[in-house]
């Protein structure tokens, strides 16, 4: 597969999906963020040559991307657009796997069908980020697993440039995250956009430039870590905390429930079929659109 941009062209990459595509964690010298997304779009083509449109929210779900964000992404008529959400829909007390589904669904198949190239990509573990005990962790280890086999099939149906991180286990070096643990640091947004820029290039997109590694701003003080925490971080505690703890609660009763009684297997095979069911349930058809960049 070959995809080849003259520089005379102008690359116009859409990028939705929630605060880790905001830039969150890569702050700039002026108070903004800078993130992954823009990143990548540096090494994509030369100044001039590439529109990036940053549509991403804080706190954005799957549901928020469709009905918020993919109307404006499809308006600005993208040769590439990404779409990286999910975490968010893990960590609240409500989880409908089959809605979820159907808009991720929806949205990778009307960005393919609107000719752009999709990056996606599967979601690390917030549990052990956040390092939650194991008996609150696996249930949400299990919506992880769920979301990302949705997202691994629907990659290869739409032929979506896919990163699988499950596969990057360098992406749960603490180095890699900022101080709340859930959203990634300078160093780690660039990982995710050297991981992207790598797939692109198996895909035959050619790139401008290469991706530097290293940070260019110094890590943030202990102050300033400290400050975050104090301020926003304790902030989005105490948000999660009233959605998703008392759900995460009973889902760990119900956890050491099984275990205690050698039935965890129970709720293994309990998820494979709803995720069997959900896939199923999904139209077979695959998303028009040949997978690869043209010339604009």
């Amino acid at each position: 597969m070959t995809a080849v941009l003259e520089h005379t062209d102008v690359l116009r990459f859409v990028a939705l999906g929630d605060s880790v595509t905001v830039g969150l964690g890569d702050p700039t010298p002026d108070g903004g963020w800078r993130g992954w997304a823009a990143l990548l779009s540096e090494s994509l083509a030369p100044p001039g040559h590439v529109e990036l449109i940053n549509l991403a929210r804080c706190g954005a779900r799957v549901r928020d991307v469709v009905a918020d964000q993919l109307p404006y992404a499809l308006a600005g008529h993208p040769t590439l657009a990404s779409v990286v959400v999910g975490v968010n829909d893990t960590l609240r007390g409500r989880f409908e796997l089959a809605t979820i589904a159907s808009d991720l669904d929806e949205a990778i198949t009307r960005l393919r069908e609107a000719g752009a190239l999709v990056l996606t990509a599967s979601l690390p573990d917030p549990g052990i980020m956040l390092r939650i005990p194991g008996l609150l962790r696996h249930p949400l280890a299990r919506r992880i697993q769920a979301i990302n086999t949705v997202l691994d099939h629907l990659a290869a149906r739409h032929g979506t440039v896919h990163l699988d991180l499950t596969r990057h286990p360098a992406l749960y070096d603490r180095h890699m995250w900022g101080v709340d643990r859930i959203h990634p640091s300078e160093r780690g947004h660039r990982l995710l956009a050297q991981l992207f820029a790598v797939m692109l290039a198996d895909h035959g997109v050619h790139l401008w430039d290469r991706l530097d590694p290293q940070p260019s701003h110094p890590a943030p003080s202990a102050w300033a870590q400290v400050r975050w925490l104090a301020t926003k971080g304790t902030g989005w505690v105490l948000r999660r905390s009233l959605d998703l703890l008392p759900h995460l609660v009973r889902m760990g009763i119900s956890e050491w429930w099984h275990r205690v009684r050698n039935r965890t297997a129970r709720l293994d095979a309990r998820l494979r079929s709803e995720i069997d069911n959900v896939l199923a349930a999904l139209a077979p058809e695959p998303a028009a659109g040949s997978g690869v960049l043209e010339d604009s």
